[in-house]
């Protein structure tokens, strides 16, 4: 796959300038630039605009709604929102609905699922959360304890989820719950798809050490979904969250690369105006930087040549993601370095109110490294922690012993 060469990923990359330069609001720095309010206001009218461009979902099938394109032009089209900052996905109001569960649907769902689930995730008429984590159950996912059964041809879900990012705007949340309670631990398992506008289900905010109210709780009681919403084979739940995580770990990568070489080159603007351009560690510091940059470019090519050859995520998804997260502690510790005691004061405009990579668009302030510093700390976690992730590549890849599970189990 040569990404750089292709005739007709190139002519996409003009059309998606264009696109920018026309339709990007004059002055532009970013959601950061906006309030809360301005940014409600302006998530649904910018998804309408990518939506009538072709813009969302431009790499599933048309007869679902897509645009049927190759994986190059979807890599094409991060990169080039990115470098513009523009809002892609996340201001798209639905990241779970386009980099998770849709493309989950599309591998493991019945073709009715897929016929009903996909519009309705590229018209936003449904939005995504994801149920994943439980207070006793994080990085060891398996030991989860939400339940399903059957009752009057519906699952009966009961049990908490915790962690969601924007389960307080989302209409819908995947579930990963026990339906086979006798089984083992990852034998039991099964992906559920509930709709949150019912009496059983509760969301409930958590206020972060941001500041900001990114994450919410979700508390099933006796919360109802159609039989038919569970995707792939009942019990068998354990290998459609896997490649669920793997999307989630691969996703937006040629985003990824973009974000964080803008972000270098607000750093490097960072240290020449606090005269540290010329400090040997500084300037060291900073060239690990640049180069572990670009050999994340080289990581997400690989990933987006798994996804264009139609396999489910592998390895490479777990290696980008431990990659990427730990890198980017790294960065924000150089900025909050590079601030010297001005990053202990929270002074300057906020960065943008979003968990992962230093958003794009924001200012180069100590509030807005802050900001970028203590997200990096969860993006160590969130995902699959980093230890989870060496310990995957350890043994899938590397073929190392097992560790010891839990209770002397296997998983």
């Amino acid at each position: 796959m040569d990404l750089a060469s292709a005739p007709r990923t190139e002519a996409f990359r003009r059309d998606v300038r264009r696109f920018l330069a026309e339709r990007l609001p004059p002055g532009w720095r970013g959601i950061g630039a906006l309030s809360a309010a301005e940014r409600a206001e302006f998530r649904p009218r910018w998804r309408e605009t990518l939506r009538e461009h072709g813009f969302l979902g431009i790499a599933w099938p048309k007869e679902y709604g897509g645009a049927g394109l190759p994986m190059t032009e979807q890599y094409a089209l991060q990169e080039e929102f990115a470098v513009a900052g523009a809002p892609l996905l996340p201001l798209a109001s639905d990241p779970f609905g386009f980099s998770l569960i849709g493309p989950t649907i599309l591998r493991w769902g019945t073709e009715e699922q897929k016929r009903h689930f996909i519009p309705r995730i590229l018209s936003g008429e449904h939005r995504w959360a994801q149920g994943y984590s439980e207070p006793g159950a994080g990085s060891d996912l398996f030991a989860l304890r939400t339940s399903a059964s059957l009752v009057d041809g519906s699952w009966a879900v009961n049990g908490q989820k915790v962690w969601q990012t924007a389960g307080d705007s989302a209409n819908w949340i995947f579930v990963l719950a026990r339906t086979e309670p006798d089984a083992s631990r990852s034998r039991g398992l099964s992906l559920l798809l509930v709709p949150i506008d019912q009496p059983g289900v509760d969301v409930r905010p958590i206020r972060t050490m941001t500041g900001e109210a990114e994450f919410c709780e979700v508390f099933f009681t006796g919360a109802r979904t159609d039989a038919s919403h569970i995707v792939g084979p009942r019990g068998g739940g354990a290998k459609v969250a896997l490649t669920l995580l793997g999307y989630e770990r691969g996703a937006a990568s040629g985003a990824l690369y973009a974000g964080y070489r803008i972000e270098l080159e607000r750093l490097a603007e960072l240290i020449r105006e606090r005269g540290l351009d010329a400090d040997p560690q500084i300037r060291e510091r900073f060239a690990w930087c640049w180069s572990k940059v670009e050999i994340l470019r080289v990581l997400g090519l690989k990933t987006l040549a798994v996804a264009d050859s139609g396999a489910a995520p592998g390895p490479e998804s777990s290696i980008l993601k431990l990659y990427s997260a730990e890198y980017h502690a790294r960065v924000t510790e150089l900025a909050m370095d590079v601030l010297g005691t001005d990053a202990m004061v929270r002074s300057g405009p906020p960065g943008v109110s979003t968990v992962g990579a230093d958003p794009l668009g924001s200012p180069n302030s100590p509030a807005a490294w802050q900001h970028a510093f203590l997200t990096a700390r969860a993006g160590t976690i969130y995902g699959g922690s980093s230890q989870i992730q060496r310990t995957t590549l350890g043994e899938r890849v590397l073929g190392l012993p097992r560790e010891p599970r839990p209770g002397g189990g296997k998983a």
